[in-house]
């Protein structure tokens, strides 16, 4: 296979086939970010993409999944995506669904027909960053839009037919906005009402501006009981009428997998645990990213 730069997956694409599509991210400017800072966007020529493809023939049949690299592949041109995923099918007909990074502004390039034209072609999971559903904190991190643009297109990803997996960032938005970030992020969440959300704990990485600004002292880490504040607050403003709220990503301090909305109150009540010291949280060196 063909791949550029570091390859980066959501974790729940650890068994599908990585397909790089593009290199870097579209966008590229989120200041928490430094998975991309040293590789280009650029969009991969058709012959090299048919040669993988090619050679994922030769791959166990259990991996009946594809997910589409770098960081924004909704970006491509709708008639490149198309080829993509015909290639997939007429030459992988084992797989049973493609998935991808969005972000708001690849998908607003595409029409209802065009996301709609994608799903019928096998593309079924839609992997997208909310990270908050508050304004200031979205412009704080040089996020593309505002939550109601972010809304707006996850709606229509669900209303074509795809699944969507949306991330949020708790401690994001430091202490000065961090339970309105929870409760914001909680009611974007509600109103988009994805099948699977995943909370990670923002963990600065060197390189990126975050980083910078925690070392001259503009950005100030939240302790972990802040972080459980804020999580809790958020669940506690999430409704979803039915699919996961997982929050056990390595960067966690409290691995949770919540069923909702039936296991909304035992996620709040093992959080309140957690606070109150009945439950262990996970020692620092045991997070990653």
């Amino acid at each position: 296979m063909h791949y550029t730069g570091t390859i980066i997956r959501p974790p729940s694409e650890a068994d599908s086939i990585l397909l790089q599509v593009t290199t870097g991210c579209s966008h590229n400017r989120c200041t928490f970010c430094g998975a991309y800072k040293d590789t280009p966007f650029s969009i991969r020529d058709d012959t090299t993409i048919l040669e993988d493809i090619l050679e994922a023939r030769s791959f166990p049949v259990w991996q009946d999944k594809v997910f589409l690299c770098d960081g924004d592949a909704m970006i491509l041109p709708q008639k490149k995506l198309i080829y993509i995923l015909d290639m997939i099918r007429k030459h992988l007909p084992h797989i049973t669904r493609a998935a991808l990074y969005a972000n708001a502004k690849s998908i607003s390039r595409k029409s209802d027909k065009d996301l709609q034209e994608l799903y019928q072609r096998g593309l079924k999971m839609v992997h997208l960053g909310l990270e908050s559903g508050d304004d200031s904190t979205l412009a704080s991190i040089n996020k593309w839009g505002d939550s109601e643009s972010i809304i707006r297109e996850s709606k229509r990803i669900i209303d074509s037919g795809m699944q969507l997996f949306v991330t949020v960032l708790s401690g994001i938005a430091q202490k000065e906005r961090s339970l309105i970030h929870a409760e914001k992020t909680g009611t974007a969440l509600s109103r988009i009402n994805p099948r699977f959300v995943g909370a990670l704990t923002v963990m600065p990485v060197p390189g990126t501006v975050l980083y910078d600004q925690l070392r001259n002292g503009s950005f100030i880490l939240l302790t972990p009981e802040e972080i459980l504040l804020e999580l809790k607050t958020m669940i506690a403003c999430t409704d979803m009428s039915s699919g996961y709220f997982y929050a056990n990503h390595a960067s966690n301090y409290l691995p949770l997998r919540i069923k909702m909305p039936r296991g909304k109150q035992l996620a709040l009540s093992q959080i309140e645990d957690a606070l109150s010291g009945r439950t262990s949280l996970k020692p620092e060196f045991f997070r990653g990213l």
